[in-house]
């Protein structure tokens, strides 16, 4: 019987997984060295959905200790945890520890595994550190080696709306097809009802396409839509395009509407 891909990778999820890297990984904090390893590897716990960091512990060059802090258990409901939830969130077994550096104490923000395939691996909180891959800076998380993001030129016909109301219509979409996250649209500014929409504060995040400002519903609501202004080098085919959630919003696409896709995101 043929297996396809995606179901064995989301099998997986409810385990402890990893893979090495090869890259030199370095995090500091405030300029002073935390960790400089040549042997981390990608760490998912179970449930989370993208990698954080983990080195040997011989590689850590601040001062670890078993910290006292109150750490919160996950939502047993919880099918996947995501960049959002706390590094403080564990799954698997194992030591919270804090981790002193340069005269300041960061409570909670390293993890020494318990797992016997891991024997004295230290993974640490992402967001708590400036982070190097060899010597560029990486930001939001680490890139995941199993997942591609290509942008591609369309002609297909796509409407957009809510509750009935257009809020962006199109015939040559930029598509961009990232692995385990629907097929997204984005459509040229000029092509968006922009009285229907109000911009908010919010903000994202991502280390395949750069930081991202949002926009709701001017009637209310959740952000409905998101724009990379200045996207990495990698993702420039979208600068300045708009993109509306497919879980939020309804997509009519050569004139079939979509169902809604069921993501963390809708």
């Amino acid at each position: 019987m043929a297996t396809r891909i995606s179901h064995l990778i989301n099998a997986a999820l409810p385990e402890l997984r990893y893979e090495p890297t090869a890259k030199r990984v370095r995090a500091s904090l405030g300029g002073a060295p935390v960790l400089d390893s040549v042997s981390a590897v990608l760490l998912w716990e179970p449930r989370p959905v993208v990698p954080i960091y983990a080195v040997p512990e011989s590689d850590v060059l601040a001062q670890l200790s078993v910290s006292t802090a109150i750490v919160p258990a996950g939502p047993v409901e919880a099918k996947v945890l995501t960049p959002e939830d706390a590094f403080a969130l564990h799954t698997t077994k194992g030591t919270v520890l804090d981790v002193e550096v340069a005269g300041r104490t960061l409570s909670a923000a390293a993890f020494r595994l318990s797992d016997p395939g891991l024997p004295g691996i230290v993974a640490f909180d992402f967001r708590s550190f400036d982070w190097l891959e060899e010597d560029g800076p990486i930001d939001a998380h680490p890139r995941d080696p199993f997942k591609r993001v290509d942008i591609l030129a369309s002609s297909r016909h796509v409407r957009v709306e809510l509750e009935g109301m257009l809020l962006a219509e199109s015939r040559h979409p930029r598509m961009l097809f990232e692995t385990h996250v629907p097929a997204r649209y984005y459509v040229q500014p000029s092509e968006v009802a922009w009285d229907a929409l109000v911009a908010t504060n919010s903000s994202s995040k991502c280390p395949y396409k750069g930081t991202a400002n949002y926009w709701a519903p001017a009637s209310g609501g959740r952000d409905v839509a998101w724009s990379y202004a200045n996207p990495l080098p990698e993702a420039a085919a979208i600068a300045g395009l708009l993109c509306f959630y497919n879980e939020r919003t309804d997509y009519i696409v050569d004139g079939h509407r979509l169902p809604r896709p069921q993501t963390p995101f809708g």
